[in-house]
């Protein structure tokens, strides 16, 4: 997704929980995974090139540094990990066909509003039919290039990147789905942590508490 679209996610989902300095941190954080240094060869981060497996070993791997952070009264490193998880979790819905198994699946033959998208719907995280965007390099890049984008997308094939994702609303109506997923996907985050830590700890976390750390100068 782009970087505005992570960040009013975030904000979306975030806003009434999170003091607006740990808020802050989470998505200066967030917006920092799309780094060209955390682009190529970096699958796992993007939910790209079917890096189901260990873009989930990935979030499951920030959640553990949250706890530790709390207790070292360090929240600063708590909201950076956070940032970093949920930048992964919401592009699962934008890089791969998620949306589109999902729609696929209602029987009815009627679509339902965006808001109603389930974003854990196990049959589809399991589908052997689910399946994220290819980079497909060099050629993939070109797709980002003002001017020869939309041409360069459809020289490449259906699976790219570069023809599969929604990051922006002129992806078409699946952008609505995937953003609205990505949504409840980042509450739910934030609801598994919520749950294992003790209310200080939560407390702190949401930058309530008078432990939280001050943003460093610049951030």
């Amino acid at each position: 997704m782009l970087p505005s679209v992570h960040a009013d996610i975030l904000r979306r989902a975030l806003e009434e929980l999170f003091t607006r300095q740990a808020l802050h941190s989470i998505i200066a954080s967030n917006l920092r995974m799309d780094a060209p240094w955390n682009q190529l060869g970096r699958d796992e981060l993007h939910f790209d090139n079917n890096a189901f497996d260990r873009s989930d070993r990935y979030i499951a791997e920030q959640r553990t540094l949250i706890r530790p952070a709390l207790e070292g009264r360090r929240p600063m490193r708590a909201w950076q990990a956070f940032g970093r998880l949920t930048h992964t979790a919401q592009d699962y819905y934008s890089h791969s066909n998620y949306v589109r198994l999902w729609l696929a699946a209602q029987g009815d033959g009627t679509l339902p509003a965006p808001s109603e998208i389930n974003p854990l719907d196990a049959g589809i995280m399991e589908s052997p039919a689910l399946h994220s965007g290819r980079p497909h390099m060099p050629f993939g890049v070109l797709s980002f290039v003002p001017g020869i984008g939309k041409w360069a997308d459809r020289m490449l094939p259906p699976d790219s990147h570069a023809r599969m994702n929604l990051d922006s609303a002129g992806r078409g109506p699946g952008f609505e789905y995937a953003y609205h997923a990505a949504v409840k996907r980042t509450l739910h985050e934030y609801e598994l942590l919520r749950t294992s830590l003790s209310a200080a700890l939560v407390l702190q976390f949401r930058g309530l508490s008078a432990q939280a750390a001050p943003l460093p100068q610049g951030d």
